[in-house]
């Protein structure tokens, strides 16, 4: 009875289980220097199967890329008395300081809603806001700022149709880092899509690192607060002065 039972629970597995993502990049580290004017991690993989291409909507690739996320504090401004003031403030719990999402066809068109939340793949979804004080109205609009102002800065964006899937086996797709990324780990999620649904997923990390003089001058300010604000009064003064000193024999010329 029970290996009849295990035979029927396998035959009811969709045909799909069995594909799973093998991922590579063209890059997992990332170093900033000090001409580092941003980077493009190149992400490509295929999808290994133990049976034939199931029949149906093709294959959809989805790929996430966040880094490290924060707590974000959000001020509503306000026209009062003529004058633009801070009113309401809300603390958004974690937000990423870097979000893209590359996917092979419309976002809506190849995942479910249900399965958006789960993953929290989109970039709302990304975003978490507990919750603010009963007194603060429309506080959703604070998450929403917190999109809005980073997609504005090339931070946050959703790239659909970049995904190029072949014989839906094969993936690939670039990303573009800006020049001003914050230093850690970031996550890289690859989802295999059928009709809305995650068939399998794979995740991975990409390495962003100051490095040289950049990760000299970070360790410093961090560690040794008092000798880095030292050094930079006196770079700051051996300039105006070197400065001064060439203006003043320009002239003399």
């Amino acid at each position: 009875m029970m290996r009849w039972l295990i035979a029927l629970i396998f035959l009811a597995l969709p045909a799909h289980a069995d594909e799973q993502v093998v991922l590579g990049l063209s890059q997992d580290r990332v170093a900033i220097t000090a001409d580092f004017d941003g980077s493009e991690i190149l992400v490509f993989g295929a999808v290994k199967r133990e049976a034939p291409i199931p029949d149906g909507p093709p294959l959809e690739v989805i790929v996430a890329v966040a880094g490290p996320s924060e707590p974000v504090t959000v001020r509503r401004k306000e026209k009062r008395f003529g004058i633009w003031v801070n009113t309401d403030s809300v603390l958004v719990d974690s937000a990423p300081s870097f979000y893209a999402v590359a996917t092979s066809a419309p976002f809506n068109e190849i995942i479910s809603d249900t399965e958006d939340l789960r993953y929290r793949i989109s970039i709302k979804r990304a975003i978490r806001s507990v919750g603010a004080a009963m007194h603060i109205r429309e506080a959703q609009d604070f998450a929403r700022a917190v999109v809005r102002i980073r997609e504005d800065e090339g931070l946050y964006s959703i790239r659909e149709n970049t995904v190029a899937v072949d014989e839906q086996t094969l993936f690939r797709t670039s990303i573009k880092m800006p020049a001003d990324l914050t230093e850690g780990n970031y996550l890289t999620r690859i989802f295999l899509m059928r009709e809305g649904q995650v068939v399998s997923q794979l995740e991975t990390n990409i390495d962003v690192r100051k490095v040289g003089l950049e990760r000299i001058l970070y360790t410093m300010s961090r560690q040794q607060p008092v000798w880095y604000g030292l050094m930079s009064l006196v770079i700051a003064i051996a300039a105006g002065w070197g400065a001064s000193t060439a203006f003043r024999l320009l002239r003399e010329n």
